[in-house]
Protein backbone atom coordinates (compact mmCIF):
# COMPACT_ATOMS: atom_id res chain seq x y z
CA UNK A 1 0.00 0.00 0.00
CA UNK A 2 1.53 3.41 -0.88
CA UNK A 3 -0.24 5.97 0.56
CA UNK A 4 -1.44 5.23 4.37
CA UNK A 5 -2.03 8.47 5.51
CA UNK A 6 -4.54 10.66 4.35
CA UNK A 7 -1.65 13.26 5.97
CA UNK A 8 0.60 11.88 2.80
CA UNK A 9 -0.38 14.98 0.60
CA UNK A 10 0.31 18.84 0.21
CA UNK A 11 -0.66 21.24 2.99
CA UNK A 12 -2.39 23.87 0.44
CA UNK A 13 -4.63 21.01 -0.05
CA UNK A 14 -6.29 21.33 3.48
CA UNK A 15 -5.92 25.09 3.45
CA UNK A 16 -8.18 24.85 0.43
CA UNK A 17 -10.13 22.33 0.96
CA UNK A 18 -10.92 24.78 4.19
CA UNK A 19 -12.34 27.42 2.15
CA UNK A 20 -13.98 25.16 -0.01
CA UNK A 21 -16.01 23.91 3.07
CA UNK A 22 -16.70 27.50 4.42
CA UNK A 23 -17.13 29.02 1.22
CA UNK A 24 -18.32 26.58 -1.89
CA UNK A 25 -19.70 23.45 -0.14
CA UNK A 26 -21.63 23.11 -3.11
CA UNK A 27 -19.49 23.66 -6.18
CA UNK A 28 -18.87 20.71 -8.51
CA UNK A 29 -15.92 19.85 -10.19
CA UNK A 30 -13.38 17.72 -12.69
CA UNK A 31 -10.02 16.96 -12.97
CA UNK A 32 -7.61 15.84 -15.81
CA UNK A 33 -4.50 13.70 -16.02
CA UNK A 34 -2.09 14.80 -18.23
CA UNK A 35 1.41 13.30 -18.77
CA UNK A 36 3.69 16.23 -20.05
CA UNK A 37 6.82 13.88 -21.39
CA UNK A 38 6.91 14.22 -25.11
CA UNK A 39 8.20 10.45 -24.92
CA UNK A 40 4.84 9.13 -23.07
CA UNK A 41 3.04 8.27 -26.42
CA UNK A 42 5.03 8.54 -29.38
CA UNK A 43 3.28 8.87 -33.23
CA UNK A 44 2.01 6.04 -34.40
CA UNK A 45 3.40 3.84 -31.64
CA UNK A 46 3.97 3.29 -27.95
CA UNK A 47 6.29 5.63 -25.70
CA UNK A 48 8.59 4.37 -23.30
CA UNK A 49 6.65 5.86 -20.87
CA UNK A 50 3.47 3.67 -20.83
CA UNK A 51 1.51 3.98 -18.17
CA UNK A 52 -1.61 2.06 -19.53
CA UNK A 53 -0.19 -1.86 -18.61
CA UNK A 54 -0.20 -0.42 -14.72
CA UNK A 55 -3.77 0.53 -14.66
CA UNK A 56 -4.40 -2.53 -12.12
CA UNK A 57 -2.43 -1.58 -10.13
CA UNK A 58 -3.50 2.16 -9.68
CA UNK A 59 -6.60 0.98 -9.79
CA UNK A 60 -5.77 -1.06 -6.49
CA UNK A 61 -4.03 1.57 -4.77
CA UNK A 62 -6.62 4.34 -5.08
CA UNK A 63 -9.02 1.90 -3.71
CA UNK A 64 -6.96 1.29 -0.77
CA UNK A 65 -7.00 4.77 -0.44
CA UNK A 66 -10.30 5.20 -0.65
CA UNK A 67 -10.29 3.00 2.77
CA UNK A 68 -8.64 5.35 4.83
CA UNK A 69 -9.59 7.42 7.16
CA UNK A 70 -8.00 10.45 9.29
CA UNK A 71 -6.33 9.23 13.07
CA UNK A 72 -6.87 10.74 16.08
CA UNK A 73 -3.16 11.84 16.46
CA UNK A 74 -3.33 13.48 12.75
CA UNK A 75 -6.77 15.45 13.39
CA UNK A 76 -5.04 16.56 16.61
CA UNK A 77 -1.89 17.71 14.81
CA UNK A 78 -3.92 19.44 12.26
CA UNK A 79 -5.64 21.09 14.56
CA UNK A 80 -2.48 22.04 16.12
CA UNK A 81 -1.86 24.25 13.06
CA UNK A 82 -2.85 28.37 13.95
CA UNK A 83 -4.62 28.31 10.48
CA UNK A 84 -7.10 25.27 10.64
CA UNK A 85 -10.16 25.51 12.22
CA UNK A 86 -11.54 23.60 14.79
CA UNK A 87 -15.25 22.87 12.72
CA UNK A 88 -12.81 21.82 9.65
CA UNK A 89 -10.68 19.38 11.50
CA UNK A 90 -14.30 18.04 13.11
CA UNK A 91 -15.51 17.50 9.11
CA UNK A 92 -12.24 15.87 8.47
CA UNK A 93 -12.67 13.80 11.04
CA UNK A 94 -16.18 12.07 9.28
CA UNK A 95 -14.22 12.23 6.23
CA UNK A 96 -12.61 10.02 3.39
CA UNK A 97 -12.47 9.75 -0.37
CA UNK A 98 -15.10 7.70 -2.35
CA UNK A 99 -13.55 5.49 -5.10
CA UNK A 100 -16.92 6.67 -6.99
CA UNK A 101 -15.91 9.87 -7.80
CA UNK A 102 -12.40 8.88 -9.81
CA UNK A 103 -12.01 6.51 -12.72
CA UNK A 104 -8.50 5.50 -14.22
CA UNK A 105 -8.98 3.96 -18.12
CA UNK A 106 -5.98 2.86 -20.47
CA UNK A 107 -5.87 4.37 -23.82
CA UNK A 108 -4.47 2.94 -26.85
CA UNK A 109 -0.97 5.66 -27.01
CA UNK A 110 -0.08 3.94 -24.21
CA UNK A 111 -0.95 6.83 -21.60
CA UNK A 112 -3.78 6.43 -19.17
CA UNK A 113 -6.74 8.81 -18.67
CA UNK A 114 -7.68 9.80 -15.13
CA UNK A 115 -11.06 11.44 -14.54
CA UNK A 116 -12.28 12.99 -11.01
CA UNK A 117 -15.67 14.39 -10.81
CA UNK A 118 -17.68 15.03 -8.30
CA UNK A 119 -18.13 17.52 -5.34
CA UNK A 120 -15.04 19.91 -5.08
CA UNK A 121 -15.11 19.49 -1.20
CA UNK A 122 -15.02 15.31 -1.63
CA UNK A 123 -12.58 15.28 -4.55
CA UNK A 124 -9.91 17.72 -3.66
CA UNK A 125 -7.80 15.44 -1.81
CA UNK A 126 -7.58 12.27 -4.22
CA UNK A 127 -5.03 14.90 -6.35
CA UNK A 128 -1.27 14.31 -4.50
CA UNK A 129 -1.67 10.75 -3.78
CA UNK A 130 -2.85 9.93 -7.17
CA UNK A 131 -0.20 11.17 -8.77
CA UNK A 132 2.21 9.92 -6.29
CA UNK A 133 0.48 6.55 -7.13
CA UNK A 134 1.22 6.54 -10.43
CA UNK A 135 4.77 7.49 -10.21
CA UNK A 136 5.78 4.73 -7.52
CA UNK A 137 3.56 2.13 -9.65
CA UNK A 138 5.57 3.42 -13.03
CA UNK A 139 9.18 3.01 -10.84
CA UNK A 140 8.69 -0.02 -8.96
CA UNK A 141 7.93 -1.81 -12.24
CA UNK A 142 10.34 -0.28 -14.74
CA UNK A 143 13.27 -0.05 -11.83
CA UNK A 144 12.86 -3.20 -9.43
CA UNK A 145 16.41 -2.39 -8.49
CA UNK A 146 16.86 1.05 -7.94
CA UNK A 147 20.10 2.59 -7.74
CA UNK A 148 19.63 3.99 -4.50
CA UNK A 149 23.00 4.80 -3.93
CA UNK A 150 23.64 7.26 -7.35
CA UNK A 151 20.69 8.63 -5.47
CA UNK A 152 22.53 9.48 -2.35
CA UNK A 153 25.52 10.46 -4.21
CA UNK A 154 23.63 13.04 -6.07
CA UNK A 155 21.86 14.06 -2.91
CA UNK A 156 25.15 14.61 -1.58
CA UNK A 157 26.33 16.34 -4.12
CA UNK A 158 23.25 18.48 -3.46
CA UNK A 159 24.22 19.61 0.15
CA UNK A 160 27.62 20.47 -0.43
CA UNK A 161 26.17 22.77 -2.67
CA UNK A 162 23.72 24.46 -0.32
CA UNK A 163 26.26 24.68 2.33
CA UNK A 164 29.20 26.52 0.14
CA UNK A 165 30.90 29.71 1.21
CA UNK A 166 27.96 32.54 1.92
CA UNK A 167 25.00 30.40 1.71
CA UNK A 168 24.46 30.08 5.02
CA UNK A 169 21.07 32.17 4.79
CA UNK A 170 19.74 30.06 1.80
CA UNK A 171 16.80 27.67 2.89
CA UNK A 172 15.01 25.32 0.89
CA UNK A 173 11.92 23.49 1.20
CA UNK A 174 10.80 20.01 0.12
CA UNK A 175 7.70 20.38 -2.79
CA UNK A 176 8.35 16.91 -4.38
CA UNK A 177 5.40 14.78 -2.72
CA UNK A 178 3.70 14.23 -6.27
CA UNK A 179 6.50 13.40 -8.17
CA UNK A 180 8.29 11.01 -6.17
CA UNK A 181 10.24 8.38 -6.75
CA UNK A 182 8.75 6.42 -3.52
CA UNK A 183 7.74 7.03 -0.69
CA UNK A 184 10.04 5.50 1.76
CA UNK A 185 12.91 7.53 -1.10
CA UNK A 186 10.98 10.67 -0.14
CA UNK A 187 11.24 9.99 3.72
CA UNK A 188 14.77 9.18 3.41
CA UNK A 189 16.21 12.45 1.53
CA UNK A 190 13.98 14.93 4.30
CA UNK A 191 15.85 12.77 7.30
CA UNK A 192 19.01 12.77 5.98
CA UNK A 193 18.60 16.88 5.23
CA UNK A 194 16.74 17.38 8.32
CA UNK A 195 20.24 16.46 9.93
CA UNK A 196 23.11 17.38 7.29
CA UNK A 197 21.20 20.97 6.71
CA UNK A 198 19.62 21.46 9.98
CA UNK A 199 15.87 22.78 10.54
CA UNK A 200 16.39 25.98 12.82
CA UNK A 201 14.36 24.35 15.40
CA UNK A 202 16.39 22.68 17.57
CA UNK A 203 19.89 24.29 18.56
CA UNK A 204 23.08 22.26 17.48
CA UNK A 205 21.69 20.72 14.12
CA UNK A 206 23.74 20.32 11.59
CA UNK A 207 27.14 21.23 13.21
CA UNK A 208 26.23 24.49 14.21
CA UNK A 209 24.30 25.12 10.72
CA UNK A 210 21.38 27.39 11.48
CA UNK A 211 19.04 25.71 9.55
CA UNK A 212 18.57 26.03 6.01
CA UNK A 213 15.83 23.33 5.56
CA UNK A 214 13.03 25.79 5.73
CA UNK A 215 9.92 22.54 6.12
CA UNK A 216 8.20 20.49 3.43
CA UNK A 217 4.92 20.73 1.91
CA UNK A 218 3.92 17.15 2.90
CA UNK A 219 2.10 17.42 6.19
CA UNK A 220 2.20 13.89 7.20
CA UNK A 221 6.68 13.89 6.91
CA UNK A 222 6.42 17.83 8.45
CA UNK A 223 4.58 15.36 11.60
CA UNK A 224 6.20 12.33 11.31
CA UNK A 225 9.69 14.72 11.45
CA UNK A 226 8.95 17.73 13.06
CA UNK A 227 9.46 19.94 9.84
CA UNK A 228 7.66 22.83 9.41
CA UNK A 229 4.24 22.49 6.64
CA UNK A 230 4.47 24.96 4.30
CA UNK A 231 1.89 26.02 1.54
CA UNK A 232 -0.99 27.90 0.80
CA UNK A 233 -3.19 28.37 -2.59
CA UNK A 234 -2.80 26.30 -5.77
CA UNK A 235 -3.58 26.91 -9.33
CA UNK A 236 -7.21 24.83 -9.18
CA UNK A 237 -8.08 27.50 -6.13
CA UNK A 238 -8.10 30.38 -8.38
CA UNK A 239 -8.87 28.37 -11.66
CA UNK A 240 -12.14 27.33 -9.96
CA UNK A 241 -13.40 31.31 -9.03
CA UNK A 242 -13.68 31.60 -12.67
CA UNK A 243 -17.35 29.92 -12.25
CA UNK A 244 -17.44 30.72 -8.54
CA UNK A 245 -16.96 34.52 -8.74
CA UNK A 246 -19.16 37.08 -9.88
CA UNK A 247 -17.76 38.17 -13.37
CA UNK A 248 -14.84 36.47 -15.43
CA UNK A 249 -12.73 39.75 -15.53
CA UNK A 250 -12.92 39.97 -11.58
CA UNK A 251 -12.32 36.20 -11.04
CA UNK A 252 -8.14 36.78 -9.83
CA UNK A 253 -9.55 39.46 -7.32
CA UNK A 254 -12.37 37.35 -6.16
CA UNK A 255 -10.05 34.56 -5.35
CA UNK A 256 -7.53 36.61 -3.30
CA UNK A 257 -10.55 38.57 -1.68
CA UNK A 258 -11.80 35.24 -0.59
CA UNK A 259 -9.06 34.22 0.68
CA UNK A 260 -8.11 37.13 2.72
CA UNK A 261 -11.60 36.88 4.67
CA UNK A 262 -11.26 33.94 5.32
CA UNK A 263 -7.09 33.64 7.17
CA UNK A 264 -7.46 37.59 7.03
CA UNK A 265 -3.61 37.89 6.68
CA UNK A 266 -2.16 34.36 7.58
CA UNK A 267 -1.03 32.35 4.79
CA UNK A 268 -0.58 35.55 2.33
CA UNK A 269 1.47 34.30 -0.38
CA UNK A 270 -0.18 34.87 -3.71
CA UNK A 271 -0.08 32.55 -6.53
CA UNK A 272 0.81 34.54 -9.51
CA UNK A 273 0.49 32.59 -13.16
CA UNK A 274 -3.31 31.21 -13.58
CA UNK A 275 -3.86 34.14 -15.59
CA UNK A 276 0.00 34.84 -16.74
CA UNK A 277 2.25 37.35 -14.95
CA UNK A 278 1.14 40.60 -17.14
CA UNK A 279 -2.83 40.25 -15.38
CA UNK A 280 -1.66 39.00 -12.01
CA UNK A 281 0.29 42.69 -11.94
CA UNK A 282 -2.92 44.50 -13.12
CA UNK A 283 -4.98 42.41 -10.64
CA UNK A 284 -2.37 42.88 -7.41
CA UNK A 285 -2.49 46.28 -6.71
CA UNK A 286 -1.35 48.46 -3.82
CA UNK A 287 -4.18 46.84 -1.83
CA UNK A 288 -3.53 43.15 -2.01
CA UNK A 289 0.72 44.15 -2.17
CA UNK A 290 0.35 45.30 1.18
CA UNK A 291 -2.12 42.94 2.41
CA UNK A 292 -0.41 39.70 1.16
CA UNK A 293 2.95 38.88 2.31
CA UNK A 294 4.37 37.65 -0.79
CA UNK A 295 3.81 35.80 -4.42
CA UNK A 296 5.10 32.44 -5.96
CA UNK A 297 6.60 32.33 -9.20
CA UNK A 298 5.36 28.87 -10.86
CA UNK A 299 6.05 29.78 -15.25
CA UNK A 300 8.35 31.85 -17.25
CA UNK A 301 11.60 33.03 -16.63
CA UNK A 302 11.74 33.57 -12.75
CA UNK A 303 14.60 36.28 -13.09
CA UNK A 304 12.27 38.55 -14.94
CA UNK A 305 9.60 37.79 -12.51
CA UNK A 306 11.76 38.53 -9.70
CA UNK A 307 12.81 41.78 -11.24
CA UNK A 308 9.21 42.96 -12.02
CA UNK A 309 7.93 42.07 -8.77
CA UNK A 310 10.19 43.68 -6.84
CA UNK A 311 9.57 46.66 -9.50
CA UNK A 312 5.71 46.78 -8.40
CA UNK A 313 6.13 46.64 -4.98
CA UNK A 314 8.04 50.11 -4.93
CA UNK A 315 5.73 51.63 -7.59
CA UNK A 316 2.97 50.64 -5.07
CA UNK A 317 4.95 52.17 -2.00
CA UNK A 318 5.47 48.75 -0.88
CA UNK A 319 9.33 48.41 0.85
CA UNK A 320 10.17 44.87 -1.25
CA UNK A 321 12.36 44.04 1.62
CA UNK A 322 9.14 43.36 3.68
CA UNK A 323 7.66 41.02 1.21
CA UNK A 324 8.46 37.13 0.01
CA UNK A 325 8.83 35.99 -2.89
CA UNK A 326 8.92 32.21 -3.51
CA UNK A 327 10.55 29.81 -6.56
CA UNK A 328 8.93 26.91 -6.91
CA UNK A 329 9.75 26.14 -11.13
CA UNK A 330 11.30 22.87 -11.62
CA UNK A 331 14.23 24.56 -9.11
CA UNK A 332 17.19 22.91 -9.32
CA UNK A 333 19.98 23.21 -6.66
CA UNK A 334 22.58 25.20 -8.63
CA UNK A 335 19.37 27.46 -10.03
CA UNK A 336 18.65 28.03 -6.48
CA UNK A 337 21.89 29.17 -5.71
CA UNK A 338 21.82 31.71 -8.68
CA UNK A 339 18.46 33.32 -7.55
CA UNK A 340 19.50 33.56 -4.23
CA UNK A 341 22.53 35.68 -5.18
CA UNK A 342 20.71 37.79 -7.43
CA UNK A 343 17.96 38.57 -4.81
CA UNK A 344 19.39 38.42 -1.55
CA UNK A 345 19.10 41.24 0.43
CA UNK A 346 16.55 42.61 -1.58
CA UNK A 347 13.30 40.74 -0.56
CA UNK A 348 12.69 37.92 2.05
CA UNK A 349 13.41 34.63 -0.25
CA UNK A 350 11.63 31.18 0.04
CA UNK A 351 12.85 28.42 -2.42
CA UNK A 352 10.44 25.10 -2.94
CA UNK A 353 12.59 22.41 -4.69
CA UNK A 354 10.47 18.94 -6.07
CA UNK A 355 11.32 17.01 -8.80
CA UNK A 356 15.19 17.27 -8.14
CA UNK A 357 14.95 16.40 -4.69
CA UNK A 358 12.80 13.36 -4.08
CA UNK A 359 13.64 11.74 -7.69
CA UNK A 360 16.63 12.24 -9.03
CA UNK A 361 18.63 8.70 -9.01
CA UNK A 362 19.48 8.71 -12.65
CA UNK A 363 16.03 7.74 -14.41
CA UNK A 364 13.90 10.48 -16.08
CA UNK A 365 10.93 10.89 -14.61
CA UNK A 366 7.33 11.57 -14.81
CA UNK A 367 6.60 15.22 -15.78
CA UNK A 368 2.83 14.45 -14.69
CA UNK A 369 -0.21 16.67 -13.31
CA UNK A 370 -3.62 16.72 -12.48
CA UNK A 371 -5.46 20.01 -13.18
CA UNK A 372 -9.17 21.46 -13.03
CA UNK A 373 -10.86 21.53 -15.94
CA UNK A 374 -14.30 22.11 -15.35
CA UNK A 375 -16.05 23.80 -12.40
CA UNK A 376 -19.97 23.61 -11.84
CA UNK A 377 -19.89 22.39 -15.30
CA UNK A 378 -18.27 25.18 -16.69
CA UNK A 379 -14.49 25.25 -18.33
CA UNK A 380 -12.24 26.78 -16.36
CA UNK A 381 -8.35 26.88 -17.46
CA UNK A 382 -4.85 27.87 -16.42
CA UNK A 383 -3.17 29.86 -18.40
CA UNK A 384 0.80 29.68 -17.72
CA UNK A 385 3.66 31.77 -18.70
CA UNK A 386 5.30 28.63 -19.82
CA UNK A 387 2.61 27.66 -22.56
CA UNK A 388 3.42 23.73 -22.06
CA UNK A 389 2.11 24.16 -18.81
CA UNK A 390 -1.49 25.63 -20.12
CA UNK A 391 -4.57 22.57 -19.60
CA UNK A 392 -8.33 23.23 -20.99
CA UNK A 393 -10.28 21.04 -22.89
CA UNK A 394 -12.40 23.62 -24.55
CA UNK A 395 -9.93 25.99 -27.10
CA UNK A 396 -12.72 27.84 -27.42
CA UNK A 397 -13.11 28.93 -23.49
CA UNK A 398 -9.46 29.81 -23.96
CA UNK A 399 -9.38 32.06 -26.02
CA UNK A 400 -12.47 34.16 -24.63
CA UNK A 401 -10.11 33.94 -21.37
CA UNK A 402 -7.42 35.35 -23.04
CA UNK A 403 -9.72 38.22 -24.42
CA UNK A 404 -10.61 38.92 -21.34
CA UNK A 405 -7.14 39.09 -19.06
CA UNK A 406 -5.60 40.73 -22.41
CA UNK A 407 -3.12 37.79 -22.68
CA UNK A 408 -1.40 37.73 -26.22
CA UNK A 409 -1.40 34.18 -27.83
CA UNK A 410 1.97 32.74 -28.08
CA UNK A 411 2.72 31.38 -31.27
Amino acid sequence: MIITSLLDTDLYKFTMMQVVLHQFPGAQVEYRFKCRNAEAAMAGGRGRFDLAPYVGEIRDEIRSLCTLLFHDAELAYLRSLRFIKSDFVDFLGLFHLHEKYITVSPLPSGEIDVCICGPWLHTILFEIPVLAIVNEVYFRNTHKLPDLVEGRRRLDVKIGQLRGDGLSDLKIADYGTRRRFSRAWHEEVLRVLSVRLGTGQSPGQANGNAGQLAGTSNVLFAMKLGLTPLGTMAHEYLQACQALGPRLRDSQIYGFESWAKEYRGDLGIALSDVYGFDAFLRDFDMYFCKLFDGARHDSGDPFNWGERMLAHYTRNRVDPRTKTLIFSDGLTVPRTIELYQQFRGRCQLAFGIGTNLTNDLKYEPLQIVIKMVRCNGQPVAKLSDTPSKNMCDDERYMGYLRQVFEIPQVA
